[in-house]
């Protein structure tokens, strides 16, 4: 006992520096990785960046000498301003959004040979100089009458491009395109235009075919009424009269006296009132 009590300063100033070590370490050991989120381990001792092996969600415990590295692997967004030259060699500025997230697979190899401002390095850089290109070959009325198509471009493009880097791009959208006031200002005024001369030509044609459709019309009436006089006959005549005033007899609201025959030889029709 006397011998323990000897010791006990030693002890408990042990225990404490222990205590304080794990305490501080604890930071360094213990690493919480949230949803949505991969880590990359880097050991100071045994090969620097761990690339064959991404740790998951939940609570990892490392030595305190290596460090772990969280990424975000969820779909992120950002929105860009690009400037841009068109085919003559206009200024033009984009609004552009990007989709993108890191590949899972291989965290590793981009956080080695990219690092975690993967974004700055390797997403906008790309996506610009995809828009640029795509956008190079477009003359400015192409380029404020045909977004979508330049869009969609721009899109297959980046994902070609920056699937290289180990980075998934879901979307490039182009919100908003914005060139110089005096030529879009030109543009609107050129489409315009268009607009009332397609609008002049389809009222042109519409007139064409109404009066087409007249022609035929007024020829079969014409037509028909060379069949009627070649055919018609005075007894074809008087029979239609008598057919006429036969109808006439029958209906319920008319009233007739039939006096006789006209000067044609057709009965004459008088109103009972």
């Amino acid at each position: 006992m006397a011998l323990m009590r000897s010791y006990a300063p030693q002890i408990i100033t042990s225990l404490l520096l222990s205590v304080t070590l794990f305490i501080y370490f604890i930071p360094e050991t213990f690493i919480n990785v949230g949803p949505g989120e991969r880590a990359v381990l880097w050991k100071r001792f045994f090969g620097g960046t761990v690339t064959e092996k991404v740790y998951g969600e939940g609570l990892q415990i490392i030595f305190p000498w290596d460090e772990l590295y969280v990424y975000d692997v969820r779909l992120q967004e950002t929105e860009r301003s690009m400037t841009v030259l068109t085919d003559e060699g206009l200024m033009a500025t984009l609004l552009v959004s990007i989709r993108f997230a890191p590949d899972k697979a291989l965290l590793g190899l981009l956080h080695r040979d990219v690092g975690p401002e993967y974004m700055d390095k390797v997403v906008i850089p790309e996506v610009e100089a995809t828009v640029r290109k795509a956008v190079g070959a477009l003359s400015s009325e192409e380029l404020y009458t045909r977004s979508r198509d330049v869009i969609q471009d721009a899109v297959v493009l980046a994902l070609e491009e920056t699937a290289q880097n180990y980075v998934n791009v879901d979307d490039v959208i182009i919100r908003r395109i914005t060139l110089p006031e005096p030529v879009q200002t030109a543009i609107e005024l050129k489409i315009e235009q268009q607009h009332v001369a397609d609008s002049f030509v389809f009222r042109l044609r519409t007139a064409r075919q109404e009066a087409e459709r007249k022609r035929i019309e007024a020829q079969g009436f014409a037509d028909y009424n060379t069949i009627i006089s070649e055919t018609l006959t005075d007894d074809m005549l008087i029979w239609e009269g008598v057919r006429a005033t036969e109808t006439i007899a029958g209906s319920d609201n008319a009233k007739v006296i039939i006096m006789g025959n006209g000067k044609e030889g057709l009965p004459v029709i008088l109103s009972a009132e």
